[in-house]
């Protein structure tokens, strides 16, 4: 089962009020460079200037990104070229993540091939740990910079380090 580790980065809390303006995804294994990565234009109106600073994007460089269904579409062909069976989304923040990807997936295209559930990193990480306290965070080699892309392969580094190290069973 591959597990693809993803990031998004948004303009505001929720989508379809708001917008996912980038992610990115890596395909959990030991080379990371199956990627993918696209910034999308808003499907909104609304937006907030404290959520775009974080991407480190303004509102004038959102709505010259391409159009969503485009990049759903290409993100979609992406996935079946990495599937050899069910896909696993992995997120650090899956709640997050995983409700935009969702909401995207299934308004753009009709079905989000991930299913309705997710895995969360942290509390993976907490599990292995068997501590409630501990985050996985110091695992990660690539910086965390609100890339997308970045954050996710920085994640993605994580996990391996769990299987690795920490006896994590993919």
């Amino acid at each position: 089962m591959p597990y693809v580790m993803i990031d998004i980065e948004s303009d505001g809390p929720i989508p379809g009020d708001y917008s996912m303006i980038s992610f990115g995804a890596v395909v959990v294994e030991p080379d990371l460079q199956r990627t993918f990565y696209a910034e999308l234009k808003p499907i909104s109106e609304k937006w907030l200037e404290s959520s775009l600073e974080i991407g480190k994007f303004t509102r004038e460089q959102t709505l010259t990104f391409e159009e969503p269904l485009s990049v759903m579409q290409r993100f979609s062909e992406w996935l079946k070229e990495v599937n050899d069976g069910r896909l696993m989304f992995v997120s650090d923040n899956n709640g997050f993540d995983w409700q935009f990807i969702n909401w995207y997936l299934h308004h753009f295209l009709g079905q989000n091939p991930f299913g309705h559930s997710s895995t969360n990193l942290g509390s993976l990480y907490k599990g292995m740990v068997k501590n409630m306290h501990k985050n996985f965070k110091h695992l990660r080699r690539t910086t965390h910079t609100h890339n997308a892309l970045d954050d996710a392969i920085g994640n993605a580094e994580s996990m391996l380090i769990m299987i690795a190290e920490l006896g994590l069973v993919p």
